[in-house]
């Protein structure tokens, strides 16, 4: 399968409410970490999780976290090529693929 990189996020009560679904957060957070890391190290996926799973040893349960629903995922918006190379790699590319 896939392998993908997902940011489990516990936050601090005053952080937000229950009732916010997290897609603020993780869009803040995509912005944050993609100003500050190169694009391979921003998680392509962000969980928000009222307390991490632990084993009984104390230790981080990774077995337990939750598998990312769809909606965590993150998704581009479709943007036009800009210039003249984008713009000629983009009809190389759809005489390519139909």
């Amino acid at each position: 399968g896939d392998k993908h990189l997902v940011a489990y996020v516990v936050c601090a009560p005053e952080a937000g409410s229950d009732d916010d679904d997290g897609g603020g957060l993780a869009g803040a957070l995509r912005a944050h970490l993609g100003a500050r890391l190169p694009d391979y190290m921003v998680p392509s996926a962000f969980v928000r999780l009222a307390a991490l799973p632990l084993t009984p040893n104390g230790k981080l349960d990774r077995k337990a976290l939750p598998a990312p629903a769809d909606d965590a995922y993150a998704r581009r918006s479709y943007e036009a090529p800009r210039g003249a190379v984008e713009t000629a790699l983009a009809q190389i590319w759809a005489e390519l693929l139909g």
